[in-house]
């Protein structure tokens, strides 16, 4: 039989070492989570839907769900042909106005001034040749050569030829004049009228084309060739997956711990092996209750601050919606430090 006298020391040694090694690896834990603050969220990126700025049929869409395209890069077009018959009437209405005012401002030709004072030269020959006239019916009627109704009538002809001599120098003096200054401020104001409508017309015609706001994946493919698209009716969708960032909440102990441009290490449980570089960029100026998605009793009830840390992310492997754990070392300054020029990389 076992001696029970030996037996029993060698469980209290063996529960003592048990209880030590136990109060050892806590105070270790402790002394660790003293160093890091850990936490749980969600990768989100940006996504935005893409319409045209303009009324018309669809032409063509040049890119496929899942594609990854660049800045500035052509997605879709609009059929084209009555936007350009629009653009092309409102740049004739500018030249054609462009004329207007140019003649205007060029004022009278050489041509138009001789013709004037030939005009002039005219009708001052034809009234000094009435007044002859008349004279000599004057002098006939006091010889009683003539009747008084024909002095009266060479008066009225000497008169009449007068007047247009008068109206050709008032010509000439317009003429000479040019136009006036309302006339070319109105035609002024026109070309700048005309040339607004083909501002127009060409900012319509240049909203055919979709092009990317930003580098990105499409994600959903919302009407096709043929389908009338409106301002309205976002044709694509597009994930902008740069910058990626893991939105997660800050316990309010937690919260002088923590400031902007720390640095972060983001781990996912698709790629456990691989550790993702990061930094806070931002944390909420507002307190909230802890989203029902934690799954946390004990901190549903607690009021929590939204945290953003971006995630470097070169491979694309974090992705909408991913659940991550964000480890954030607090041996690091807590005053507003700025991550490194190159933060980004995968360990």
């Amino acid at each position: 039989m076992v001696n029970k006298k030996k037996v029993i020391p060698a469980v209290v040694v063996l529960l003592v070492a048990a209880a030590a090694g136990s109060w050892w690896y806590l105070h270790s834990s402790e002394v660790q989570d003293a160093n890091r603050l850990l936490l749980y969220g969600n990768v989100d990126i940006r996504e935005t839907d893409l319409a045209f700025n303009n009324s018309e049929h669809i032409d063509r869409i040049l890119v496929q769900e899942g594609d990854r395209v660049e800045r500035d890069q052509v997605l879709a077009r609009l059929h084209r042909a009555r936007l350009q018959a629009s653009r092309d009437e409102a740049r004739a209405m500018v030249s054609a106005q462009e004329q207007v005012l140019a003649r205007l401002e060029a004022g009278s030709r050489p041509e138009e001034i001789a013709k004037a004072r030939a005009d002039v030269a005219a009708a001052e020959a034809q009234a000094q040749t009435t007044r002859d006239t008349h004279a000599r019916q004057q002098s006939l009627l006091a010889k009683k050569l003539t009747s008084p109704e024909t002095v009266d009538v060479a008066r009225g002809a000497a008169d009449a030829a007068a007047a247009q001599a008068k109206a050709a120098e008032a010509t000439l003096d317009l003429v000479l004049a040019g136009p006036r200054r309302e006339d070319i401020a109105q035609a002024r104001a026109e070309l700048d009228a005309r040339r607004a409508s083909l501002a127009l017309a060409e900012e319509r015609l240049a909203d055919t084309v979709l092009s990317a706001p930003a580098a990105g994946i499409v994600r959903d493919r919302l009407l096709e060739p043929g389908d009338l698209a409106t301002p309205q009716s976002p044709v694509l969708t597009l994930a902008i997956v740069d910058p990626v960032w893991v939105r997660t909440w800050l316990p309010e102990p937690d919260l002088g711990k923590v400031a902007p441009g720390m640095k972060a290490e983001i781990r996912s449980d698709s790629y456990p092996e691989k550790a993702y570089k990061g930094w806070v960029g931002f944390i909420s100026p507002t307190a909230e209750f802890t989203p029902k998605n934690v799954e946390s009793p004990e901190l549903r009830t607690r009021l929590v601050y939204q945290l953003r840390v971006f995630a470097c992310n070169p491979a694309s492997e974090l992705r909408l919606g991913m659940p991550v754990t964000v480890t954030i070392p607090l041996d690091q300054p807590a005053d507003g430090a700025s991550p490194d020029d190159d933060p980004c990389g995968v360990s």
